[in-house]
């Protein structure tokens, strides 16, 4: 049975399907609120902390996902170098780099104006997809930042995307 066939024919509220999903999944999470829940989900390199909210206002699903990060003030220049170059090579959501709090986060936000309805398997192809791309770039973030890589070679850890493990 597909995830979506526990949803059929219901309006449910896309935080509701993200719980569920976190339920089904396993994940350690928290529902901080109707239109907000955070949970943690464990990747290859390290845990990392996603949130997804609900705007009313403006009908969009919200995903960040963030993983803590130190990087030596002097290497900045080259992670915001390594950051333009990840980005272009991501089509949905991007990554950005919260000096105030050092965390680094992809951000999605998918727009459901006119009253559409999101699904269980496109909510959790956005957060397998969020996790995907942290785990892809986590390495050249780290080769840049501590391994005092250029962001050029440091970002070739990342052109294909690996699938499985060694």
């Amino acid at each position: 049975m597909s995830l979506s066939e526990d949803y059929l024919g219901d309006d449910i509220h896309p935080i509701d399907i993200v719980e569920t999903l976190a339920e089904h999944h396993a994940w350690d999470f928290d529902r901080m609120g109707d239109d907000r829940i955070a949970m943690a989900v464990e990747g290859q390199w390290r845990t990392y902390t996603l949130t997804l909210a609900w705007s009313d206002r403006d009908e969009t699903l919200r995903l960040l996902c963030t993983f803590e990060m130190e990087p030596p003030e002097e290497r900045l220049p080259q992670l915001y170098d390594l950051l333009n170059r990840c980005n272009d090579m991501v089509w949905t959501g991007g990554f950005t780099w919260w000096a105030e709090q050092k965390l680094m986060v992809w951000r999605y936000g998918l727009c459901l104006a006119g009253g559409q309805t999101v699904g269980p398997e496109q909510i959790d192809r956005l957060i397998a997809g969020a996790i995907m791309a942290a785990e892809r770039f986590y390495p050249a973030f780290q080769l840049t930042t501590w391994g005092d890589h250029s962001p050029a070679e440091a970002v070739k850890v990342a052109i294909a995307e690996a699938y499985g493990r060694a």
